[in-house]
């Protein structure tokens, strides 16, 4: 069974919005676009809606998908769908209060390269970057 999963891609001032996750589990203490997985009977966008919630504590509106991929998580494929979303007001959560991450940060697109980032991301940020570049 294919499991699917939703990266956000928050772009503004020429600056791409990242988080840090909490240093437990496999991925720990890495950098990443949010995201997270679909739940049962959720659209891509209402997937979105709710992660960043749940996250960042902050409402997005959803553009347009850039694109996906496809990975490997636990010997088990998985589909990454990539958006393109923006945020309905400026971030003011607490760092020490996300559930799932220690910190965030809008960062150029090149510093990401420098960056211990989720391979799963790091897979789509050639397609990202190529994406933003012609906006």
């Amino acid at each position: 069974m294919l499991t699917s999963s939703i990266a956000c891609i928050a772009y503004q001032n020429n600056k791409i919005f990242i988080a840090k996750r909490k240093p437990i589990g496999d991925m720990g203490g890495k950098w990443e676009f949010p995201g997270g997985k679909v739940e049962s009977g959720e659209t891509f966008e209402e997937a979105i809606q709710r992660e960043m919630q749940e996250e960042f504590f902050c409402d997005v509106k959803v553009i347009e998908k850039i694109t996906e991929s496809e990975f490997f998580h636990k010997n088990q494929k998985c589909s990454l769908n990539v958006y393109l979303i923006s945020f309905l007001a400026e971030i003011d959560a607490k760092k020490e209060n996300l559930p799932e991450h220690t910190d965030y940060k809008w960062v150029d697109l090149d510093e990401i390269k420098s960056l211990d980032f989720v391979d799963s991301d790091m897979n789509i940020y050639p397609s990202v970057c190529k994406f933003l570049c012609k906006k």
